[in-house]
């Protein structure tokens, strides 16, 4: 019972900071609520105006769009791939309030945590014909919200392990649950939508999508017009159209992607190229996980930031592999600006990961360093900052169209 009310108190401390009172989860269309916002620890108020606006010329297809000239700074918060299957699938059995353990405390810091989702959550539906199905019960958005999560992407390859039932029951799992999902939807309009979240009078919105489908199950899993699915990353054109509406009134745009080839540490060729099309058609964020090991991140040039790689984070791996190298990176956005980005490392064990400290920790960070080395991403923001540390007016880019 003590790390119960633990969970609690830290669940309210993050209310308390002003999370529920100036954070409304707008993106009901992701969860099928259409005209509808739904309320995170205290009643939603509308969002602070913009004082001052400033056009910004990163989106590559001719547009300008309006961003706050110095944003209040917001921490985003992302760990990789969670599903509940083995030891975790009993920890969930055993206290959904408790399961994702110690890390608690560092998503629960975070203005916005996020993670990828790679289950089904469903109690039916029948298993897809593929190497590895995950499924949860409903119980798995408790954990998640308990544990400090406010948002998760299931735009991956395990989404549908249970097909058309296990989607219409994993939306209507979140929509009874009060939990924002993206990545999925009833119709391609849905699958694509952003969440929006607004904390302090800033607005981020935030969508998923995958790279990694099975090549016989792309079609069947591809969200389309009047099909449900998946919000496809291989339809390029598709995904760019969602990035470029969803920029609109929007102070920070992140994109998170199931990507990557498993277990290699550095980012394929397709990662390379979508990412820069992504930051040009509108992105500030560009974040992913799919490999089971940890890639770099850093800054583009322009100043978006990119991870190509978040691990595992409650995964049912285990020993002192790659695979279990995890952790949370958080980063500070100021409007379109991302200021500052922190890698709390993490090993896994138990199926959850637990922050490392001390010289356990200092390595892990050399090494998380050292990933970048193959991505062309930059260790620091390449924009100078004003004192108050909000970057300057206008971020200039060489993708600007």
């Amino acid at each position: 019972m003590p790390t119960v009310r633990r969970a609690v108190r830290a669940r309210f401390r993050k209310c308390r900071r002003g999370r529920g009172a100036a954070l409304r989860w707008l993106g009901a269309v992701a969860l099928g609520l259409t005209g509808t916002a739904l309320v995170g620890c205290s009643p939603s108020r509308q969002p602070s105006p913009v004082d001052t606006l400033v056009t910004d010329p990163r989106p590559g297809d001719g547009t300008a769009v309006t961003a706050p000239q110095a944003g209040t700074p917001v921490t985003i918060a992302f760990g990789g791939d969670v599903h509940f299957e083995g030891v975790v699938g009993e920890r969930l059995a055993t206290d959904p309030l408790t399961t994702l353990g110690p890390i608690t405390a560092m998503l629960s810091r975070a203005d916005i945590a996020m993670v990828n989702l790679e289950t089904a959550v469903t109690t039916r539906g029948t298993p897809a014909r593929k190497g590895y199905v995950f499924r949860a019960p409903p119980s798995a958005f408790t954990a998640l919200r308990t544990a400090g999560v406010d948002v998760a992407t299931l735009a991956n390859n395990h989404g549908m392990d249970y097909g058309p039932d296990g989607l219409w029951d994993t939306l209507a799992g979140a929509r009874a649950a009060g939990f924002p999902v993206v990545g999925i939807g009833t119709d391609d309009a849905q699958a694509y939508a952003p969440v929006r979240l607004t904390v302090r009078g800033q607005r981020i919105a935030v969508i998923g999508a995958t790279q990694v489908i099975d090549d016989d199950l792309v079609s069947a899993w591809s969200a389309g017009p009047g099909k449900p699915g998946l919000a496809s990353a291989k339809n390029v054109p598709r995904l760019l159209e969602a990035v470029r509406a969803a920029r609109e009134n929007t102070d920070t745009l992140v994109v998170y992607l199931h990507w990557g080839r498993e277990l290699d540490d550095c980012p394929t060729a397709s990662q390379r190229s979508l990412a820069p099309q992504l930051v040009a058609a509108g992105a500030d964020v560009v974040v992913g996980s799919h490999s089971h090991v940890l890639l770099g991140g850093g800054w583009q040039s322009d100043g978006a930031y990119v991870d190509y790689g978040l691990g595992n984070f409650v995964f049912y791996a285990s020993g002192t592999g790659p695979d279990t190298a995890s952790g949370v990176l958080t980063l500070t956005v100021a409007g379109r600006a991302v200021t500052a980005a922190d890698w709390t490392p993490a090993r896994i064990v138990g199926g959850v990961p637990r922050p490392v400290e001390g010289a356990d920790a200092t390595v892990a960070r050399m090494e998380w360093d050292r990933l970048r080395s193959c991505t062309d991403l930059d260790a620091v923001p390449p924009h100078p900052l004003t004192a108050s540390g909000d970057a300057k007016t206008t971020i200039a880019s060489p993708l600007a169209g």
